[in-house]
């Protein structure tokens, strides 16, 4: 089973005395690119909260909220250094009433003058507390990674079509072929053979050219190889996860086949299918990018 690395979960908590909630929200990536945004209070645990998210989720570019909020203001970790704040306010004051200007904002500028508002760092994080929250975590991580099951099943469909487009495109590329081979000998035959009964020529010679020109636009082995390409690629979708990097190596393999066939045919026709693999083929490309 194949998992896409677009995800996302949402899981909460809600206690007596504190509520929290944790979002998680993936996108494809070549490495875990982690971006984890939370309280302060928990920021001895970022290490942690990698660990938790890598052995889940393994790569893409992850970005994880969490909020955490105490539902009593006695709970809440930030202090107020009020003498400070009235030292503030007073100052900008009696700025005010010398330029004779509005004081309606003196309170909000006061509060937010340097080191009014201090986190109270002195507050460690309770034990019990950060094991709700990594249970939380968890919890979240378990519902992005399920989601990236849900849309690796509908990626993986959708391959199953690609794929099923690219072998009925071969087989009438297949069933052309023959017909190539007999129009292009038909039309060399008819080029030619006014020409050699006016002018000496070695047969033999003309033989032989022919023989190396059919040989230089032979197709059978680039179906041959692009037909195990294709099995190749299905084998790995369905061989389990973290098959992202391998299929789009697979797919580019299709891709060179695909090309080089076009390239040799020599026919309107089979390039005419040529062009409906190719698209196909970029489809895959595509959402390759996006499987684990």
């Amino acid at each position: 089973m194949i998992k896409s690395m677009t995800g996302y979960g949402l899981a909460g908590f809600e206690g007596d005395n504190f509520i929290v909630s944790v979002e998680v929200k993936t996108l494809n990536s070549k490495f875990l690119d982690l971006s984890i945004r939370s309280p302060k209070q928990f920021s001895d645990k970022e290490l942690e909260i990698r660990n938790l998210v890598s052995g889940v989720l393994e790569r893409g570019k992850v970005n994880l909220n969490l909020d955490f909020s105490y539902k009593s203001m006695d709970e809440m970790p930030v202090m107020i250094n009020e003498e400070l704040f009235m030292s503030y306010y007073k100052s900008y004051q009696n700025l005010a009433q010398k330029v004779q200007t509005d004081t309606s904002d003196l309170f909000k500028l006061a509060l937010q003058s340097p080191q009014v508002l201090n986190t109270n760092f002195e507050k460690k994080t309770d034990t019990d507390e950060w094991e709700i929250v990594k249970k939380t975590i968890e919890k979240a991580l378990v519902f992005c990674d399920e989601f990236r099951k849900d849309e690796g099943n509908t990626l993986e469909g959708k391959f199953m079509e690609n794929l099923a487009l690219i072998r009925d495109g071969l087989d009438t590329i297949k069933s052309q072929d023959p017909v190539r081979k007999t129009r292009i000998r038909e039309r060399i035959k008819g080029n030619f053979s006014d020409w050699m009964e006016e002018n000496s020529f070695d047969h033999n010679r003309l033989e032989q050219e022919l023989i190396y020109y059919f040989e230089k636009i032979d197709i059978t082995e680039e179906i041959v190889r692009l037909e195990s390409h294709l099995d190749y690629f299905e084998k790995n979708l369905k061989g389990g996860d973290s098959q992202g990097k391998k299929l789009g190596f697979i797919g580019q393999e299709i891709g060179r086949e695909i090309n080089t066939i076009g390239s040799k045919a020599n026919d309107a026709m089979i390039q005419r299918t040529v062009v409906i693999l190719k698209d196909e083929l970029e489809k895959i490309k595509e959402q390759s990018l996006n499987i684990l």
